[in-house]
């Protein structure tokens, strides 16, 4: 069996368990074994680096590599440093670098190199000691340079975007370990800093399970990077598209679905394929940056039998420096230089939260005597930016305003990152937002709005009512400048109170006095349409309400609403029938009773009755598009998103319809909506009851609605009851399925707009479905073979109907294996038939001749 095969076939479960979320799959991870350790530094000049801080090598750096092997080590190992000068030069053989680690001064000292002129990658080969073991490395880079500095590329991509996947799970495991309550608040921010893919329903479920959720999948968590495929020197434009394709189109591996991560180490299957010989094989080996060490981590156990395992590690590019994108999540922010533990949230490069390439970060604060602070800044993740103790400036003058900037290193190369504006506490002021200070009413939560400077400096912010009692104050920022404070006033008796702010640096909370008062509910206005069990109170206060009737008929409180400085408060009629039996009058006196007991009155309206219609039939006209589709809708209730809805209804209240009656059509969440009438042409009139209705979702709607439709009346400003019409329903285009002979392999559907799609079968109980991922941009899915030549397809917009489509089946060509088995088949059948049309052989002259049966006894 081949390396790939092998690895693959290794791979599988695992893979199925990342990518289809199958929890029964098994088997081991791929890079889950340990090897060998290297030291490892590296010197420019006069300044030396161990490897865990080093992104990039140069022209003339030295390097120090000594491999740690355990005592009981009893297979001796040849290591060999070389570099490569792109994928179309095979390197000199000067270039190789040889160090027998079991003997001599390589066991004692090592090797160092110097990275030759002209050298783009760098490999360290660890290989079993034999005969020719170093000519044997030499031919195969040579032989093959632009496989090895594709390996070099994936290998380093593994190593990075594995370093981000290893710190975002022990981020987890620390966390939950602590308060698991606190995942809820830091997953979003690890998720940012690290760039990894973090299920936002995890953090719906209780807090004991909200860690195993969140760790679901793991290296399909991995989202694509930019700077770290810059780092690794990307030769192509992604991985191996044969045996990416391969692997994805099978059930096991999700039908396509894989991470940047796993495409790398799909594509090493491959690449170490080609270049292994009868005497070598050669495995890749993923390296840990731990100080100057770099930990080995292997996905194949090593062979000492030919073909041997060598194990290939790849060093950083040997390249211009990549500096980190590194930006500011809220350039326009100012923070708090008063904060011991100011949080700068930064965004834009997973690696300096991954690795320490980035290292000797401080913040540089310029104060007002003109000197410059530096405050050591560390990356945590957790947090969502860089750390930073700033008690080193609580007796420094800064001034309001000062503006600092992280600085360091990356790599050798001195680093500038974003710039942060800080303002010190002290020079805060504070005051209420126009208008709250007279809005304080006790007897239920009430809010207020502070402006200030700094908003990060505020610490905590407590209420002293008139008896002296601290109550602690609910707050957030919910602008530059401005906080927003919810005042636990429920209990509270009217008076003069302060509110206390605390800030980080000042050791006094600053006082802001506020005058609470008592006011009863104001009534302004009830309005109730005829025929309806309910309407609407205006005025304010109205939680004080306890009951409106209008005569005998009584009304209570349902939903009350703010709008603005007024409240609105729907009233339910206790007796419906009742209710519906108040005429259209005004001026009505209403009496309303409030919980305290007390009795006021209100002035009542019951209006003329809503409009309201009742639907006749409707019919849907399909567009060209919608036939190009291929499927077969099965409800008759759904409408494409680019076909014509016609409906007829007939008016009930008024009895007829008039020119300024319209028919409003909406989504469920009313996000869309258009209004029908005579005027633009939506409404046609058979007679005055009747009107056709015509809807162009597509013209009316756009592309984006989708979902339960929903229709009124509406006249005269009013609106009526809403009444279901059809679900919309956006519609792929399906343009060709090819089909392999082998139903075992799955089929290639082609098309547009595949995203639109939730699941696809090949039966129609809807057995084994292929799930499309959200967001899926491609023109074409790995499918079950159809049954009886359908498919069976549950749409994205309206996924609990099954729909087929009809589409004829194209031959997908074979792949080489099964042409290559077929080959071995036909050549066995054509041997057999020569053996069996072969004369047989002719008995040698002196040979007796075989005796003859006897003849059989004749029967009586």
């Amino acid at each position: 069996m081949s390396l790939r095969a092998s690895l693959f076939r290794a791979f599988l479960p695992f893979f199925a368990l990342l990518l289809s979320g199958a929890a029964q799959a098994a088997g081991p991870a791929p890079f889950d074994l340990v090897g060998p350790t290297l030291d490892m530094v590296v010197t420019r000049g006069k300044t030396i680096l161990p490897a865990s801080e080093v992104p990039n090598l140069a022209e003339g750096d030295r390097i120090w590599v000594k491999p740690e092997f355990p005592k009981s080590q009893s297979a001796n190992y040849l290591l060999v440093i070389a570099f490569l000068a792109g994928s179309t030069n095979p390197p000199p053989e000067s270039w190789f670098f040889p160090c027998k680690t079991w003997t001599g001064k390589c066991a004692k000292e090592g090797l160092t190199v110097t990275v030759p002129k002209g050298a783009q990658q760098a490999l360290v080969f660890l290989a079993p000691e034999t005969n020719g073991d170093l000519k044997g490395i030499v031919a195969a880079v040579r032989g093959k340079p632009g496989s090895f500095v594709r390996a070099t590329q994936d290998l380093n991509q593994a190593t990075l975007d594995r370093s981000r996947l290893n710190r975002y799970l022990d981020a987890i495991r620390v966390l939950n370990q602590g308060d698991p309550a606190v995942l809820k608040q830091t997953a979003p921010l690890l998720a940012r800093s690290l760039a990894i893919s973090v299920d936002e329903k995890c953090l719906d479920k209780i807090p004991q399970l909200q860690a195993a959720c969140l760790t679901q999948g793991q290296e399909a968590l991995i989202l694509n990077d930019v700077h770290s495929t810059t780092l690794a020197q990307a030769l192509t434009s992604g991985p191996a598209a044969d045996l990416v394709m391969a692997a994805s189109s099978t059930p096991e591996l999700g039908y396509g679905i894989y991470s940047p991560y796993i495409a790398s180490v799909l594509d090493m299957v491959r690449i170490f394929d080609s270049f292994s010989t009868a005497q070598y094989s050669y495995i890749p080996a993923l390296t840990s940056h731990k100080g100057d060490k770099l930990e080995l981590t292997l996905n194949t156990p090593p062979s000492f039998s030919n073909p041997k395992s060598v194990m290939v590690v790849a060093l950083p590019a040997i390249e211009r420096p990549q500096l980190p994108p590194l930006h500011a999540v809220n350039p326009s922010d100012i923070y708090c230089a008063s904060r011991n533990d100011l949080v700068l949230p930064v965004q834009g490069a997973p690696l300096a939260f991954s690795t320490n390439y980035a290292h000797d970060i401080v913040l540089a604060v310029s104060g007002k005597d003109g000197k410059t602070y530096r405050l050591p800044a560390r990356a945590d993740a957790a947090e969502g930016g860089y750390v930073v103790n700033t008690a080193a400036l609580q007796s420094v003058n800064l001034g309001d305003t000062v503006r600092a900037s992280l600085q360091g290193y990356w790599g050798f190369e001195p680093y500038t990152g974003p710039g942060f504006s800080l303002r010190n506490a002290k020079a805060n002021a504070w005051s209420l937002a126009q208008g709250d200070q007279d809005a304080l009413v006790v007897g239920r939560p009430d809010t207020i709005h502070l402006r200030t400077d700094a908003v990060s400096c505020v610490d905590n912010i407590m209420l002293r009512d008139p008896a002296g009692k601290e109550l602690k104050a609910e707050w957030k920022a919910v602008k530059p400048g401005e906080v927003e404070v919810k005042l636990p006033l429920t209990d509270a008796q009217p008076g003069a109170m302060t509110l206390l702010i605390g800030q980080y640096g000042v050791s006094t909370p600053h006082p802001i006095p506020i005058q609470v008062f008592s006011s009863a509910a104001r009534l302004d206005s009830f309005v109730l349409h005829a025929g309806d069990s309910q309407g609407v109170l205006k005025g304010s206060r109205l939680d004080e309400v306890a009951s409106l009737a209008i005569g005998s008929v009584v009304f209570t409180p349902g939903e009350l609403s703010a709008q603005g400085s007024n409240d609105a408060l729907v009233m339910i009629a206790q007796d419906a029938s009742a209710s519906a039996a108040l005429r259209p009058d005004r001026g009505i006196a209403a009496r309303v009773t409030l919980k305290d007991g007390r009795v006021s009155k209100v002035n009542a309206t019951v209006d003329v009755p809503r409009p309201s219609v009742t639907m006749i039939g409707k019919s849907v006209r399909p567009s060209q598009s919608s036939t190009e589709s291929n499927i077969q809708l099965t409800d008759q209730d759904v409408l494409p998103q680019d076909a014509k809805l016609t409906f007829s209804v007939r008016a009930q209240t008024p009895a007829g319809f008039g020119r300024d009656q319209a028919i409003e059509v909406a989504t469920e969440d009313e996000g869309f909506s258009t209004s029908l009438s005579i005027g633009n042409g939506g409404i046609r009139l058979e007679n005055s009851k009747v009107a056709l209705i015509t809807l162009d979702p597509a013209k009316a709607f756009g592309f984006s609605a989708f979902g339960p439709l929903k229709f009124r009346a509406v006249a005269g400003g009013v609106a009526g009851d809403w009444q279901p019409l059809a679900t919309l329903v956006r519609l792929p285009a399906l343009r060709e399925l090819k089909c392999p002979e082998d139903t075992a392999r799955a089929c290639r559907l082609s098309g547009n707009d595949l995203f639109l799609i939730e699941a696809i079968s090949g039966s129609p109980q809807f057995d084994k479905p292929v799930q499309v991922s959200h967001g899926y941009p491609g023109s074409s899915l790995p499918v079950p073979h159809p049954t009886a030549g359908k498919l069976y397809v549950k749409l994205r917009d309206d996924p609990s109907v099954i729909n087929s489509a009809t589409l004829t089946v194209q031959p997908l060509p074979p792949t080489p294996e099964e042409l290559e088995a077929a080959a071995a088949k036909q050549a066995a059948t054509q041997q057999t038939q020569q053996q069996a049309q072969s004369p047989p052989p002719t008995p040698a002259p002196n040979a007796e001749a075989p005796t003859p049966p006897a003849p059989a006894a004749a029967q009586p």
